[in-house]
């Protein structure tokens, strides 16, 4: 029988199922009684218990057999049943000594030096007979140490020490046996144990004991149990593997203190009074902000001083603080029923730097504390509450009333305050008004020249109305130039106009208290001129016909000369002759035609910015953050605010501190030349500060920025007619530019800004030269640096410019348009893109772009400049698209001259490869060489095939991938086409 400790503990990680000696577990007695051993064997009896001394000379009792003269031996000894607990993988160590058979005199032929190991699983004991079929054998023992006789006549043995090891087991126990074949040995001690990983504490979590696994390699993965006051790291739970040598390895995740607690040792401790700790992701409590407190232990946050708040948004971690004090210096001024507000802010903000301001409106009776709130007729601007300026209009008050207006400073804090509102008030009495709108306005007559217009006086008078003032201006000028005609009747004949021209008209009252507001516009648009045929008809006298040419030819002479004259007078007072420049233009313009004069052509570039450019006082701007930087200083956003005029927007262009007069006169140049352009989509200049510091140059405002960055921020957000529209306001501002007989020189989509209606305007002045009205004239540089990728060829290799050389550039941004804001020409280098360009490859279409978009930018590529087309047919061709979309399904351009695409240069020719894999490597996109042979795309014929949904089918979801596999794909289709057309097989 065994003894009563079955389990023990063991150095090393281990645990015993059997322990020590024999004597001990096989036999119940005690030292110096001997007693049969409990198993049942074939020639049992030759094994004995004897007694004998191990390699410190120590007793000890041993089973030993030494039947070495008989041949053929089966000696069988049998521990008793072993329960194996949750062990799964057994180790069984044994200790023994063998006898030499040489030492032993007449033995050969029967004596052997190995003995047999075995062992059966059952789930209990089976009884003491033994049949040798029902157990497994584990090893043959052999001995590394035997003895010899005059060992044994010392009673010292020399020890042998084998390790074996059992499983995976199935069953809850099983017996170990011992079979001698005929050797002389003595069993000293027997171990069976198993290895299991202590319980620990890692990362805050507790780990539990664990058997190891019942592989030599099998790790056993354990949930961990966070501590007390801990909890686990969001989607990383706390794991750990038990490895099959009885040690921790690999440790997952963690846990960490919660909110209020920080870790100490492998345990987590409440934070003290006046600590706190908001988030389990804090790693250490922190002392109360101020104004703040807390007076008991393991708090996640601290609690506000009597008199200070936390805003609902503010984290704990955030300081307590007050409402404001009231506005300081509270002025008003009043016009009529408008008041204007004005103070300054609070002597104290409470600590925050969020306040705003609101206004409180009461009209209050002639008696005193009977007011009532002004309601929603009254108007605020910019607006009633959520104020950042200490500054607001309140319009459309009544004539003669009493008012009284609350300014209250407000912060994060302040609903939460109990305390009284702070504010500072104002009573004000309002005068006379002006007249309401006038509303309904009708047009009477119009002609090609004239509009007769009438309407109804004001509901509101106010007063008695002495006149009328029609404001009127061409729609498309938006009201930047505008005139006005007095009338003092309902009635009025507007005069001057231009025929077959949109016209908007206001109209507003005045009486002797002002002008009221203008009304509604009212859009007319007058008649078409009448052509030459019906002014002079066939039927009438030569002698008329005569008459008017001859009058007609007299004042285009007087014209001319009058022309002449200006030039003449221009060329001497810019000191022109002195310094034997040409005119800037010799030849003749007629009526209505603007023509760009180059600033260059100024001795006096001040000269230049002051004719072209509106001088702005420095006080009306104001800067209000960085965008950007330029080639002379920093890009601003800020607000312009005109004498009589509402602010607006602009972009401001800054000169940097420490310029040279020539960085200065280059700066401003760009004015000059702007300044000359107005058109919906050139980029307006507002005007110019050369007499403050910092030297500034005023432009519109345009929200969304430069088209390219614009286009890749929202890359695929907008339908083919949206992007077209973008182009065809492009190229309708270069139109105006050609037409003005201006080169820009560097058209591409980063030069081309974005307003927040998705109108497009060009921009960027800064290498842009004049050209002669000459066709074939052009601008030749002498140095400076090109935009190779999108400039022509004659400009690259001749450094030759003309509006055709701007027709290129515009076709490179078309395809920048429609690929997003894509690269032109990808990673390609400069000489590789000119070298691609001169041997007549073109740029692919970028995907989903319409055949006919992409044959109108082949057009703009066209190798002779002649054969490109011209801005006004671009303009034309865009507009036939936007009325009729399905124009863009068929090539519409101007040319019919067949151009190569431009293959990815990237790329090698397909042709040389052999198979998709190359293909997918040669571009990069390896990775997904799996996926399309998995597909059953095998061949270079089937890619060619494919469409984008085939490309997204496989699995590829990176849009940039994407849009690099399809880019490719049509360059491979382009290529093929091109092979068949000269008869070379693909």
């Amino acid at each position: 029988m065994m003894d009563d400790t079955f389990f023990r503990k063991c150095s090393n990680n281990r645990y015993f199922l059997s322990l020590c000696t024999w004597n001990n577990i096989l036999l119940n007695t005690t030292v110096g009684h001997k007693k049969r051993p409990s198993f049942t064997s074939s020639g049992f009896d030759f094994w004995e218990e004897i007694s004998g001394l191990d390699e410190n000379y120590t007793p000890i009792r041993t089973y030993q057999v030494c039947q070495v003269m008989e041949p053929n031996q089966n000696n069988w000894l049998r521990t008793s049943w072993i329960e194996k607990g949750d062990a799964q993988r057994i180790f069984v160590e044994l200790k023994f000594t063998l006898r030499d058979c040489n030492s032993l005199p007449g033995v050969v032929g029967t004596c052997k030096e190995t003995f047999n190991l075995y062992y059966q699983e059952t789930d209990s004991e089976v009884g003491r007979n033994i049949r040798e079929n029902q157990y497994v054998k584990i090893d043959t023992i052999a001995a590394d140490e035997s003895f010899t006789q005059g060992d044994l006549g010392e009673r010292k043995m020399k020890l042998n020490t084998e390790v074996r090891i059992i499983g995976p087991l199935s069953r809850r126990g099983f017996y170990l046996a011992f079979q001698d074949v005929g050797a002389c040995i003595a069993l000293v001690s027997v171990k069976v144990y198993y290895k299991k990983c202590w319980s620990i504490i890692e990362n805050l979590a507790t780990f539990p004991d664990t058997v190891t696994g019942s592989e030599f390699s099998s790790l056993v993965e354990v949930e961990g149990t966070c501590v007390s006051d801990a909890e686990e790291e969001a989607d990383n739970s706390p794991k750990m593997h038990c490895s099959a040598e009885g040690e921790w390895l690999v440790p997952i995740g963690k846990c960490i203190c919660k909110a209020g607690f920080h870790q100490k040792g492998d345990a987590c401790e409440p934070c003290g009074r006046g600590f706190y700790k908001s988030s389990s992701q804090d790693l250490q409590c922190s002392r109360c902000p101020a104004h703040s407190y807390n007076d008991r232990e393991g708090s996640w946050r601290c609690d506000c001083e009597d008199g200070y708040y936390r805003a609902h948004s503010d984290p704990p971690s955030v300081a307590c603080t007050r409402p404001p004090s009231a506005p300081q210096n509270l002025v008003y001024n009043i016009n009529q029923t408008t008041v204007s507000l004005e103070w300054s802010p609070p002597a104290d903000t409470g600590g925050r730097n969020d306040v705003t301001y609101r206004i409180m409106c009461r009209r209050c009776s002639w008696e005193p504390e009977e007011c009532v709130a002004c309601g929603g007729n009254v108007g605020y601007s910019p607006q009633q509450a959520g104020l950042v300026d200490t500054y607001v209009s309140v319009v459309d008050l009544l004539a003669h009333a009493n008012y009284t207006f609350e300014v209250e400073a407000v912060n994060g804090v302040s609903d939460l305050s109990r305390t009284q509102r702070l504010f500072a008030a104002v009573s004000i009495a309002t005068s006379q008004a002006t007249p309401s709108q006038v509303s309904e306005v009708i047009k009477e007559r119009v002609q090609q020249r004239s509009i007769q217009l009438s309407w109804q006086e004001p509901e509101q008078p106010n007063g008695v109305i002495t006149e009328y003032e029609i404001k009127y201006y061409e729609k498309d000028q938006k009201d930047r130039i505008y005139s006005t005609v007095k009338s003092r009747s309902t009635s009025a004949t507007v005069n001057n106009l231009k025929p077959s021209t949109a016209y908007v008209f206001q109209i507003r009252a005045f009486t002797t208290a002002g002008y009221g507001t203008y009304g509604p516009r009212l859009e007319v648009t007058t008649k078409e001129e009448a052509s030459a045929a019906t002014i002079v008809s066939s039927e009438q006298n030569p002698v008329i016909i005569i008459a008017v040419v001859a009058v007609a030819g007299t004042i285009i002479l007087v014209f001319m000369v009058f022309v002449s004259a200006c030039q003449l007078a221009l060329l001497s007072l810019t000191g022109l002759h002195s310094r034997g420049v040409r005119p800037p233009h010799t030849t003749l313009k007629f009526p209505g035609t603007k023509t760009y004069i180059d600033p260059e052509t100024y001795e006096d570039p001040n000269r230049a910015v002051h004719q072209f450019a509106k001088e702005l006082d420095a006080s009306c701007i104001k800067i209000e953050r960085v965008i950007g930087a330029g080639e002379f200083g920093e890009v601003c956003s800020g607000r312009m605010k005109l004498p009589g005029k509402r602010d607006m927007s602009v972009a401001i262009k800054t000169l940097k501190v420490g310029y040279s007069e020539k960085q200065r006169r280059d700066f401003l140049c760009e004015a000059s030349i702007m300044g000359q352009f107005d058109h919906p989509n050139v980029v307006h200049l507002e005007g110019v500060v050369t007499r403050g510091k910092p030297v500034m140059i005023v432009i519109e405002y345009m929200e969304n920025c430069s088209l390219d960055a614009f286009l890749r921020k929202h890359d695929g957000q907008f339908t083919v007619i949206q992007l077209v529209g973008m182009l065809r306001g492009i190229a309708a501002g270069m139109r105006y530019l050609s037409d003005m007989g201006y080169v820009h020189r560097d058209l591409a989509a980063r030069n081309v800004l974005v307003n927040s209606n998705l109108v497009c305007k060009v921009s960027d002045f800064g290498l842009s030269r004049v050209i002669d009205d000459d066709p074939e004239a052009v601008y030749t540089t002498t140095g400076g640096k090109i935009p190779v990728r999108w400039t022509a060829m004659e400009a690259i290799q001749y450094r030759k410019f003309t509006s055709a050389s701007d027709v290129w550039s515009y076709g490179i941004v078309m395809w920048e348009v429609m690929s997003y804001g894509e690269r032109p020409y990808w990673d390609m280098s400069n000489q590789d893109v000119i070298k691609a360009i001169e041997e007549g490859y073109r740029l692919p279409a970028p995907m989903d772009c319409p055949p006919g978009l992409h044959q109108l930018m082949l057009d703009c590529w066209q190798k002779d400049r002649a054969d490109r087309p011209k801005f006004d047919q671009i303009v034309g061709i865009l507009d036939k698209m936007i009325r009729n979309p399905n124009t863009l399904k068929t090539p519409v351009g101007t040319c019919t001259r067949p151009i190569s695409p431009l293959l990815d240069q990237s790329t090698p020719d397909f042709t040389t490869f052999r198979s998709v894999g190359e293909w997918l490597e040669a571009i990069k996109m390896e990775r997904y060489r799996d996926n399309f042979t998995a597909a059953g795309y095998s061949s270079l014929d089937s890619v060619a095939r494919m469409s984008i949904e085939d490309v997204m089918s496989l699995g590829i979801s990176l849009v940039g991938h994407q849009k690099k596999i399809m880019s490719s794909i049509q360059t491979m289709r382009a290529q093929m086409l091109h092979l068949h057309g000269t008869g070379i097989q693909v």
